[in-house]
């Protein structure tokens, strides 16, 4: 008995130690990670810039020190860090140039990888290099790697440029086999954000609005590509016919797709021949560290600000309706019209830009959104730049602004209402056997009532309400436009439009860059040089400690990570329920393999 106690006490006093241990290591960890945030960043001399292009790509940098101690390969690319990265090292005189190391983007919408491919395309007008290397190359991480000066991949490895997919999925099938219908109201010829549930192919007019606007975006990429790897459009087009993913590596250089088959190893002698120096008299500086450098070229003589307010994802009404795995995807109605409302109120922003990155959503939040537009837009100048999607929502509140700003690749318009309500009665009748009595007071007592299918009394009244919110809709954008109501139903009917189409038939001002915005925000205030702010403004390291530090919070970064594309379409099923039944709302996720 007595060696029992004695095993038992020292077991327990290695536990208390090994937990002592293991907390101040946590403890000093933490403290680490709190002072390597807190301490000024510098870039040696003789430096390159280092890209990995693999993981998620979201609009704004989100640091997760959970995710970052559980799994240190989980990527998270902020397109504002990236951007101000890229910026940074060109007028950092320490920095000599760039590596883009490729991989697997997840996430990524076109327009954002054309506006890192614009950065990088500027970038080399300092006369410093880019490099690239990929094992694999995905389409996406190929448009992008093509603008380096010496473009290399691995002896075993392939490159992915085979042309844009889209894909719909549709449930009507399934909803019938478990005895559940959909009943539609919608306004709008190309509003097909509703098929899935009702048809169980893709219509004419959603196939002809689809084929239009991946032309047009594969136009874009495939010039670009062509113009850096100095090659004819045509030629490089009519590669994509070709399996190009599955011919050896050696073939790709004679195609003119890549300047060098090698191994990674052989990477570090091309940056230093690319520096005029050894192989190991270089520096490397990583992303976050060249963005959090303070701008050579700032300069604020008269204290003007701007601020850029990012308004990204789906669009709610209430905090509440945000079950969906991360709220910081949605656009909360009743959050961003307190803030708008502070910076139409605060007097020392001069001028707002609105960040629009949103597939729209809730009808009723975005009238409620656009109003705020229209209060700051009578006190200060509010301009908007269009991310990867601006669409029906999104243009909503983007439509009343002084200026639109859309990349040529953005995806807009969608003008457009529909509303669904789920019918079960063949469910709850006929396979689970059950029979709902009602006891009601007036005729619309039970409307709703998923049990029945509606009369032609609530079909009549609930369409009118759709087309009123049509009209609405339709009447903002005309008079935010500056054109016409009927001119807007002839491009509306829910179509979507890329943004070069959309500056053809007058939906956007103008094509470019969040940076080409804020360009026309200091012209509207008639300044050259300003401060430039952001909003919402982020969370501190502690704080988001605590919020990211949560198993949910975890598995949302991993479901990004593994789902890409897909994510969207997973996140929108599992809301259904807790969305507003009227939406004006993207026809659909869209999935590009990018």
């Amino acid at each position: 008995m007595k060696q029992f106690f004695k095993y038992t006490l020292a077991t327990i006093t290695g536990i208390i130690i090994l937990a002592l241990v293991y907390g101040i290591f946590v403890t000093l960890t933490f403290v680490g990670m709190l002072s390597m945030q807190s301490a000024p960043k510098q870039v040696e001399k003789n430096s390159v810039m280092v890209v990995k292009l693999n993981g998620a790509i979201t609009e704004r940098a989100d640091d997760n020190p959970f995710a970052q101690l559980v799994n240190g390969n989980a990527e998270n690319i902020g397109l504002d860090n990236l951007l101000a990265a890229i910026k940074n090292a060109k007028e950092n005189e320490n920095i000599k140039g760039i590596y883009l190391e490729a991989g697997t983007l997840s996430g990524a919408t076109p327009a954002m990888v054309q506006e890192i491919r614009d950065a990088l395309v500027d970038f080399k007008k300092s006369d410093k290099f880019i490099v690239a290397y990929g094992d694999n190359y995905s389409q996406g991480a190929y448009y992008l790697c093509s603008t380096a000066d010496s473009l290399i991949i691995n002896p075993e490895g392939n490159i992915s440029w085979q042309g844009l997919a889209t894909q719909t999925i549709y449930f009507k099938n399934l909803l019938e086999k478990v005895g559940v219908s959909m009943q539609v109201f919608k306004v709008g010829t190309y509003k097909s954000a509703v098929e899935p549930y009702i048809l169980d192919d893709m219509s004419d007019a959603n196939r002809e609005q689809i084929e239009t606007f991946s032309d047009e975006i594969w136009k874009e990429f495939n010039t670009a590509v062509a113009k850096s790897r100095k090659m004819k459009p045509e030629d490089l087009d009519s590669l994509t016919n070709q399996p190009l993913a599955f011919i050896k590596a050696a073939e790709y250089k004679k195609l003119h797709l890549v300047d060098k088959v090698a191994y990674s190893d052989a990477v570090p002698q091309v940056i230093a021949n690319m520096m005029k120096c050894d192989k190991d008299d270089y520096n490397k500086a990583m992303v976050n560290d060249v963005a959090s450098l303070e701008s050579t070229t700032l300069k604020n003589p008269n204290g003007q600000t701007i601020a850029v307010y990012y308004a990204t994802g789906e669009i709610v009404q209430e905090e509440s309706t945000t079950n969906s795995f991360s709220a910081e995807e949605m656009i909360v109605g009743e959050k961003v019209i307190k803030d708008l409302k502070e910076l139409a109120d605060d007097d020392d922003i001069k001028a707002v830009v609105l960040r629009v990155n949103s597939p729209g959503g809730s009808a009723f939040a975005s009238e409620q959104i656009w109003h705020q537009v229209k209060n700051i837009k009578a006190k200060k100048p509010i301009i908007v730049s269009m991310g990867g999607y601006a669409a029906s929502g999104g243009y909503y509140i983007s439509c009343a602004a002084d200026w639109i700003v859309a990349e040529p690749t953005t995806l807009t318009g969608s003008i457009g209402i529909f509303g669904m309500f789920p019918e079960a009665s063949e469910l709850i009748n006929d396979k689970l056997g059950l029979k709902f009595a009602t006891v009601k007071t007036h005729e619309y007592g039970d409307f709703g009532d998923i049990s029945r299918p509606m009369n032609d009394n609530e079909r009549t009244a609930l369409q009118a309400y759709i087309n009123n919110g049509y009209e609405l809709f339709t009447k903002r954008c005309a008079d935010g436009r500056g054109i016409s109501q009927d001119s807007i139903k002839v491009i509306g009917e829910g179509r979507v439009w890329t943004g070069v189409h959309a500056k053809k038939i007058g939906l956007v001002d103008q094509l470019g860059s969040l940076d080409d915005a804020i360009a026309v925000a200091k012209k509207k205030i008639k300044v050259d040089e300003c401060t430039v702010k952001t909003y919402p403004e982020k969370t501190d390291f502690f704080t988001n400690l605590l919020e990211k530090a949560q198993p949910s919070s975890y598995a949302d970064a991993e479901l990004k990570e593994n789902l890409g594309d897909f994510y969207l379409m997973f996140s929108s099923m599992k809301n259904i329920q807790s969305k507003d039944k009227v939406q004006a709302a993207l026809p659909y996720y869209l999935r590009f393999n990018l």
